[in-house]
């Protein structure tokens, strides 16, 4: 219930505690609200009984936990494998695909991992494993027919 209480919250409530109940009144109400947190767990699983008792002998398995939805759907999805989810899970490799986009990204085996350029030959390889991105427009081949764009006319 109070796991995220650190020390240093716990040793400010205990100050505080003191401060407005005082050194004499403090083990008293310590005892009281002590004897309250008793009261209501002890009515809380008499409530869980009756309520299983009403159910009946079919429901005798059945977790209060399981109605807490972040319990019922891990309990749903996770444990179960009707849907294939753990087949699914286990054949994602996160590391396989960010490595293959890595070498894609970086031209490394680019003419297998993209494919041969749609309007001619495949890209020649740049040394180093790199592609050339200071390529300056100027610099085409002779061959090659400068880009058109019918917009710009």
């Amino acid at each position: 219930m109070f796991n995220d209480i650190g020390a240093l919250e716990l040793v400010t409530l205990v100050v505080l505690a003191v401060l407005v109940f005082g050194p004499d009144k403090l083990p008293k109400v310590i005892q009281d609200v002590s004897r309250f947190v008793r009261k209501i767990r002890e009515f809380s699983e008499s409530a869980k009984h009756d309520i299983r008792s009403e159910l009946g002998p079919e429901f005798k398995d059945f977790e209060f936990e399981d109605l807490n939805p972040k319990t019922f759907v891990r309990k749903q999805l996770m444990d179960n494998d009707d849907l294939g989810l753990n087949e699914i899970r286990n054949g994602f490799d996160l590391r396989k695909e960010m490595a293959e986009v890595s070498d894609a990204v970086q031209g490394k085996d680019s003419a297998t991992a993209l494919g041969p350029a749609p309007n001619g030959p495949s890209p020649a390889p740049v040394a180093g494993g790199a592609p050339d991105l200071l390529k300056k427009p100027g610099q085409q081949a002779p061959a090659d027919r400068p880009p058109f764009d019918a917009d710009a006319t």
